[in-house]
């Protein structure tokens, strides 16, 4: 398929079509993350806990995103399915959903667009990662989904600094308007842009071999999930993404309880360094993924396994300082480490998988990813915080954070335990 994949695609249209989704995956993460620079505010103006902060942020989305991940995933996977057209379709929903929460008049509008924004994501990685890996080479996997991963800190940046100076020029409510409407646009960009490579491809193949059955769902998770290597990157991609989700929403509101910076300082500068940690972390993940797995294939996951272990330290450092100067410079070797692991886990789990559940393979992780990481992590930080605010008062977000540093040894774990199994795994497979 890689042999074929090169020869229906030119490299200028492999690059377009790489930078298209790679803007699209921006858009994604600027609509779900623009909610955490704004928790702040909305709490004030709705009267909201911390707790409720959580269901908001995280819960309300991954619910739904998770839920409709599986069986859009399996969608995607048929080889009739057009998945440019169903990322334009899920863009235009999702951006149409994030205008919609700014016109919210209570908490429950607001947790409904939420949700909203969720079932439009659920439509957009899944059906990325089975076109990328389909157009893309194995020896260049990782460097392209790391590519495509670059999404996440961009988003995240850019959501924040927008987010953040929107809501001190003209409030939450405009900020999500403005940030929503124009993926509307991008939507009929996606559509009339991107083709769909399935006919090309199953024209070269059809003379070697006799195309697979359909199978089901639950048969195609089934195949996923017998490989033990694919079981210990879920473990290792799902408690570092609950981390991460926790500790981005957390610390945002952290900045502005503990140091008093508003909505639009931490969005500029919290954004811009762990935004640019971020990116340059996720795109030295896929390199060194690319670089040192060609020559023992275990060491795709070593680079996140070692990052995350040197990571947890440094951050318990940052959430003691006492200035927010200090917290940030500190900071931006915890997130860069942390970012690493984006390109070699799915890079990884394409590679672990059958050709036809590639989807499923990248669902499979984000369902677990957004559930246990996006759904949970946000709303555990907001109870433990709610928990210890008698004890702790406005102090209580920075002694989560703490707890929060020091459990990234656990990801680190089984990363490792992951790389050991993948060298025998990834030669069965081919």
């Amino acid at each position: 398929m890689a042999t074929v994949s090169q020869t229906t695609t030119t490299k200028s249209s492999l690059r377009a079509t790489l930078w298209i989704l790679l803007i699209v995956y921006i858009f994604n993460f600027i609509d779900r993350q623009i909610v955490n620079i704004l928790a702040e505010p909305i709490a004030l103006e709705l009267g909201l806990n911390d707790t409720q902060i959580g269901l908001m942020t995280g819960l309300a989305f991954a619910l739904f995103y998770t839920a409709l991940g599986l069986p859009l995933a399996r969608y995607s996977d048929r080889a009739t399915t057009n998945r440019p057209r169903l990322i334009a379709i899920a863009l235009a929903i999702w951006s149409a959903m994030t205008a919609l929460c700014g016109l919210a008049q209570n908490f429950y509008q607001l947790l409904l667009a939420r949700i909203g924004v969720g079932v439009g994501e659920a439509g957009c990685t899944p059906p990325a990662h089975s076109l990328i890996s389909d157009l893309v080479p194995p020896e260049k996997r990782s460097s392209a989904l790391a590519f495509y991963s670059l999404g996440i800190p961009i988003g995240t940046l850019l959501g924040m600094m927008i987010g953040g100076l929107l809501a001190d020029w003209v409030g939450w409510r405009m900020a999500f308007l403005i940030v929503g409407l124009p993926g509307v646009g991008l939507a009929l960009v996606v559509h009339f842009v991107l083709r769909e490579p399935r006919k090309e491809m199953a024209a070269a193949l059809e003379a070697h071999r006799t195309p697979a059955p359909e199978i089901s769902l639950w048969a195609s998770v089934s195949t996923v999930m017998q490989s033990r290597a694919f079981v210990l990157l879920l473990l290792a991609g799902s408690t570092a993404s609950f981390l991460a989700y926790g500790k981005t929403t957390w610390t945002t509101i952290f900045f502005q309880r503990t140091h008093g910076m508003t909505p639009g300082e931490v969005g500029l500068w919290f954004g811009a360094i762990s935004g640019g940690a971020g990116i340059f972390g996720t795109w030295l993940g896929g390199y060194l993924a690319d670089r040192f797995g060609a020559k023992n294939r275990r060491h795709v996951l070593t680079a996140p396994a070692v990052a995350m272990a040197v990571a947890a330290p440094i951050a318990f450092l940052a959430y003691q300082a006492s200035t927010w100067q200090v917290a940030l410079v500190l900071l931006i070797i915890p997130t860069l480490c942390n970012s690493i692991y984006y390109g070699p886990t799915y890079s990884a789990a394409q590679g672990l998988v059958p050709l036809r559940v590639r989807a499923i393979a990248a669902a499979v992780l984000l369902f677990f990813q957004n559930l246990i990481g996006l759904g949970l992590g946000p709303l555990f930080f907001g109870m433990l915080s709610d928990l210890l605010q008698p004890v702790y008062g406005e102090e209580s977000v920075r002694y989560v954070l703490y707890g929060a540093a020091f459990l990234g040894l656990v990801p680190a774990f089984f990363f490792w335990r992951c790389s050991l199994r993948l060298q025998e795994e990834l030669d069965q497979k081919g």
